[in-house]
């Protein structure tokens, strides 16, 4: 029988009483920071074995840093820095007279400047342990110490070792450096030999800070340390660290800190990758409960969509892959009545079956918007997220969408899409649905933004994310606009139909500078970076220079709707939009093609900075 089939019998059978009743994540698991899952060297796993690991330098990464190459054969002195720290931390541990000194002094302060609430803290057992947490700010291990009387040791990425009496001092507390997204075994052989020592290790399964949010992507690294020291884990969440940090200064913000009990697993010399995701698998779900014990906002798993088309199958299909339970929910009463009133049998819900849920997708037009916003009004809990999909502007006062339905539901937690979630052309939708697109979210919210974007990662899209929410609602409109100038000019000349487009953005521009929004939201993947994106994806599949740029999928009436709101939101801001004025009435037929064209060719006169 070998250890292996023997952990895993004792992992599904008598260790079993321990766990909560809490599922596990279906997410996919990432490269494990701690190095799990590597192939082992056929010496026994003792805490005296350290992997080789490369003395010699990659020239080309050191010249991409700016720094000097190191002669061939020669080890990299920050290679043998870390070795240094890795073998002080095995031999030695925390310099004593140092750590004690520092934790006089801090220890009371944190206490006193955080008012710091320890929950659990007596679950940590003597000897050595595995304290598994998540990551929030730079603060966590100092907190995570003082629920114990005794030093604890913690990986910290090793950039911070890079300062010599910076890294020294960490050293001395009790920090040793670990290779961030990369197999580090010299990192598991230190932690190693710390545990046999029987010490305390902090351990951050997620590999990274995750300021905003629910809880990151864990990596399995954990798991493997688990199995090959033989040390209990005891699952911490850390709430409040990250609102210490503003620039420079702390702030005196409540931290609270929460232990569960100890996770006890079997040793297993050699733990093979499955084994290791198998243990983690039964960690994470426990440091999860005592996260949002602590009020953190869970991970999304229950989300309704409103509305019908390309964009809410493409945005339903992304939250689907992430594992989120997706219900679909009609508009309008008008689309329930076109469904015949069995909206089940048509894959749709009726928003009062629906129980309240952790995000609203409103994947509608502005002119359903209103609708759709009383529709779902009786889902939204105190912390639904509100992913707000719109494309255009909301009338008659030509409010954006986001601001639209935040004031309408008095919610701080609506979130603005923009990219190819939202673009004119129906190829990039359809790679939003494959999950080969990128989009861009926009919150004032971090947590809900971050929430969101966690999601929508996990569904296999590239997200970029802002808090410019009223100019990635600006650049999105500018695309529309911009497109439907391009399809009249495109008659002419593919050149003049760039020509179209850019006078739209320069005088959506002016607007955004009006209204503090930021003009680079504009230029990125939502505004004109989608425009060139839709334009060569239309001239690819046709093969042919002459095509048309760009094929609208809003109607002339939804055009000339646009145009005209984005012309009274300029004049009500004190823009002058003479190109946006001559786009409405060519839309409108008050001017024709001929004299439009011209009005395209006409040099703007150039303009005093608002």
């Amino acid at each position: 029988m070998s250890a292996e089939s023997g952990g895993v019998r004792e992992l599904a059978g008598a260790d079993a009483s321990r766990t909560f009743a809490v599922p596990r994540e279906s997410s996919e698991i990432a490269p494990p920071t701690e190095a799990a899952g590597h192939a082992r060297d056929a010496s026994p796993p003792t805490a005296t074995r350290v992997a080789a690991s490369s003395l010699h330098t990659d020239h080309a990464d050191r010249s991409a840093r700016g720094e000097r190459p190191v002669p061939a054969g020669r080890p990299d002195p920050s290679e043998r820095a870390l070795e240094r720290f890795h073998d002080l931390t095995r031999r030695r541990g925390v310099n004593r007279v140092v750590y004690w000194l520092t934790r006089i002094v801090l220890q009371p302060l944190i206490h006193a400047y955080f008012r710091l609430e320890r929950i659990g803290h007596e679950h940590i057992p003597d000897g050595p342990v595995i304290l598994a947490s998540n990551h929030r700010s730079f603060l966590d291990p100092f907190v995570i110490g003082c629920c114990l009387r005794r030093p604890i040791y913690f990986v910290a990425k090793r950039e911070l070792f890079e300062r010599r009496f910076w890294g020294r001092y960490l050293n001395w507390l009790g920090a040793f450096p670990v290779r961030r997204g990369e197999s580090d075994e010299e990192a598991m052989a230190t932690a190693l030999a710390l545990l046999e020592r029987g010490e305390a290790v902090v351990i951050f399964p997620e590999g990274t800070r995750i300021r905003h949010g629910s809880l990151g992507r864990p990596r399995r690294g954990v798991g493997r340390l688990a199995l090959e020291s033989g040390a209990p884990v005891v699952p911490i969440a850390v709430s409040g660290t990250e609102r210490a940090r503003r620039g420079l200064i702390i702030r005196p913000v409540k931290v609270r800190v929460r232990c569960g009990a100890p996770l006890r697993f079997p040793r297993v010399d050699r733990p093979s990758p499955s084994l290791a995701e198998a243990v983690l698998e039964r960690v994470w779900p426990h440091v999860q409960v005592q996260w949002e014990w602590l009020g953190g906002d869970p991970p999304l798993r229950r989300a309704v969509c409103v509305g019908e088309g390309a964009t809410c199958d493409a945005l339903a299909a992304a939250l689907e892959r992430a594992g989120v339970a997706v219900t679909r929910v009609a508009a309008t009463a008008a689309d329930d009545r076109r469904h015949g009133g069995e909206a089940e049998s048509d894959g749709f819900a009726q928003p009062d079956r629906c129980a309240q849920t952790d995000l609203v997708v409103l994947a509608v037009g502005p002119d359903e918007l209103p609708s759709a916003v009383a529709r779902i009004r009786p889902l939204i809990g105190e912390r639904t997220a509100v992913l707000v999909a719109a494309n255009g502007l909301v009338g008659p006062t030509g409010a954006t969408p986001a601001a639209y339905v935040a004031e309408q539901l008095r919610s701080g937690s609506v979130v603005a899409i923009g990219g190819a979630a939202l673009a004119d052309d129906e190829l990039d939708v359809a790679a939003i649905a494959r999950g080969e697109g990128c989009a861009v979210v926009a919150a004032t919210d971090p947590a809900a933004r971050a929430r969101v974007a966690q999601a929508l990662r996990a569904g296999g899209l590239g997200v970029d994310e802002t808090t410019d929410v009223i100019g990635l609602e600006l650049a999105v409109c500018a695309q529309s606009a911009a497109a439907a100038a391009a399809e009249a000019a495109a008659s002419e000349s593919v050149t003049l139909a760039g020509v179209a487009v850019g006078r739209v953005f320069e005088e959506v521009e002016h607007l955004a500078r009006r209204l503090g929004a930021r003009p680079s939201t504009l230029l990125g993947p939502a505004g004109a970076g989608q425009v060139v994106s839709a334009v060569l994806a239309r001239l690819e599949r046709r093969g042919t220079a002459t095509a048309k740029p760009l094929r609208v999928r809003t109607s002339l009436h939804e055009a000339r709707r646009l145009v005209a709101l984005l012309e009274q939101r300029m004049g009500e801001a004190g823009v002058d939009a003479p190109f946006i004025r001559s786009l409405r009435a060519h839309l409108e037929g008050r001017l024709d093609h001929k004299r439009w064209l011209e009005r395209v060719r006409r040099p703007r006169p150039t303009q005093r900075p608002a």
